[in-house]
């Protein structure tokens, strides 16, 4: 290991949610849950404020709704994030040619071989200018941990959040990580922490005290071997900047159109078994599911979700998958279908223990989550993003369901919690809820005050979707601009 902590992680706060925060004005200070609002939609981030109720990511929509009915519930904004995160990835790379992204909101760098920092004042100095330019330039904030290797750099990023720095100094990391948690160290989960718990072992010391062949036997070779290097702070692996294969995938083209909602869940499913065995067949993992469709009218739309750690398991692509599926309107039948990997590693960072609880799990969640876009918890009234009442859709429709085209009422213009809109006479705003053939938006922007709501027919020819406004400006109501990336 280095000498010197010269290894960075970043790790941006909250990230989706503090990035609608701050486009937002009506949302600052205010809980915030983004996520897929389906059904079974599953939370990807909650802000602070939210957590302060229990709400946390992976965490079933509607079991999110009981614990906070009054939070702005809002559809990811894809495009927005990959904007910010280019921005935030361009003032690392003015460190260090050494930069790797683990997602939209993470990276390690390599300060050492940027010549920023070679000792631990120099170090701390490059993280708190990190966390200024960032704040000048997203007016967002993020966590900084600097130690001497990724490990160790990821540890300490954690212990700083909220937008904190965290140095870890060469020759204490033994003495830091002895009574922590064995869940802190990475790829031990919840399974595998309860059943390295069932031998008695609860910190980090423990597990180094356990040795090398007890964790064998009780958690396999690689799985035993890896803990206890990373119990004695043993990690030697480099920022890697690129690699050669950015991405599997795997894609069918239809003869004829698909129009069955099931037959069309079911190729997905079929595409992500298929990819697994390529990512598998070249000895690779990955961190992004990516989802593919490509309309009758040949429009094409992605999806993509980042997972917490590579995979290579099917069951959890084709879970991953489905989830993106239902933020799809599939009306009209679909030519192409496609399921790919990325952000690709040589290791899995999973909990070994955890797959055959989850597949149960899944379905536990699932099954509890039963609630509609538009219902509110528990038979409550149905609610837009941030609480408010909004019109019960009738029988049949299911107003921001991904699955509405198949109810025999035809299906109304839908218009997504949170995505970005323009008025010919209002201007720029977001929408809040809808329901009933209505949409209520929220006319605000980045700059401005918390802003007026109004109500408008789903179907008025006035509105229409733009992009957002923080970095790329909005759409004209001359032309539909589609959102690729929102989930």
């Amino acid at each position: 290991m280095r000498s010197a902590p010269t290894i960075l992680h970043l790790d941006m706060d909250a990230f989706y949610a503090s990035a609608e925060q701050a486009a937002k004005p009506s949302l600052r200070g205010k809980a915030v849950v983004v996520g897929g609002l389906g059904p079974r939609g599953v939370v990807a981030t909650a802000s602070y404020e939210a957590r302060r109720f229990g709400v946390h990511s992976a965490m079933p929509m509607g079991q999110a709704r009981r614990l906070a009915p009054n939070a702005a519930y809002l559809v990811p904004r894809f495009g927005l994030y990959r904007e910010i995160s280019e921005q935030v990835m361009g003032l690392l790379r003015e460190l260090s040619p050494l930069v790797e992204p683990l997602s939209l909101d993470e990276a390690f760098v390599d300060l050492e071989a940027g010549g920023v920092a070679d000792d631990e004042r120099s170090a701390r100095a490059v993280g708190e200018r990190l966390r200024a330019d960032i704040r000048a330039v997203t007016g967002l904030t993020g966590s900084v941990g600097l130690a001497a290797s990724k490990m160790l750099a990821k540890i300490a990023s954690e212990e700083a959040k909220p937008d904190g720095l965290v140095l870890i100094a060469p020759g204490t990391e033994r003495a830091l990580l002895g009574p922590m948690s064995v869940r802190t160290l990475p790829g031990v989960g919840p399974a595998t922490g309860d059943h390295l718990r069932r031998a008695g072992i609860t910190t980090v010391e423990e597990i180094a005290e356990a040795g090398e062949d007890e964790l064998v036997r009780l958690l396999g070779k690689s799985h035993g071997v890896s803990l206890y290097a990373m119990a004695l702070a043993r990690d030697e692996r480099p920022v890697v900047a690129e690699r050669d294969t950015k991405s599997v995938s795997v894609e069918d083209t239809y003869d004829v159109d698909i129009h069955d909602r099931v037959r069309v869940r079911g190729e997905v499913a079929r595409l992500a078994d298929r990819c697994v065995q390529r990512l598998r067949a070249a000895g690779h993992s990955g961190r992004t599911i990516v989802l593919k469709v490509r309309r009758f009218d040949f429009s094409t739309l992605t999806r993509s979700e980042t997972l917490r750690g590579p995979t290579d398991d099917p069951a959890v692509v084709r879970e991953a998958a489905a989830r993106l599926l239902e933020s799809v309107d599939t009306t009209g039948g679909v030519r192409l279908l496609g399921v790919g990997v990325t952000g690709l590693a040589d290791y899995t960072q999973e909990d070994l223990f955890a797959q055959a609880q989850a597949q149960a799990q899944v379905q536990a969640q699932a099954a509890e989550a039963e609630v509609s876009a538009v219902e509110g918890p528990e038979g409550a009234p149905p609610t837009g993003a941030a609480g408010e009442a909004v019109p019960r859709a009738p029988l049949g429709l299911k107003a921001d369901s991904a699955d509405a085209q198949e109810s025999p009422v035809p299906a109304e213009r839908r218009w997504a919690a949170g995505h970005d809109v323009r008025h010919a006479e209002y201007g720029y705003g977001w929408v809040q809820g809808s329901g009933l053939g209505r949409v209520t938006v929220r006319f605000e922007t980045p700059g401005s005050a918390p802003g007026r709501v109004r109500t408008f027919r789903t179907d008025d020819p006035k509105l229409c979707p733009a992009e957002p406004l923080p970095l790329v400006g909005a759409g004209s109501c001359g032309e539909e601009v589609e959102a690729a990336e929102a989930g």
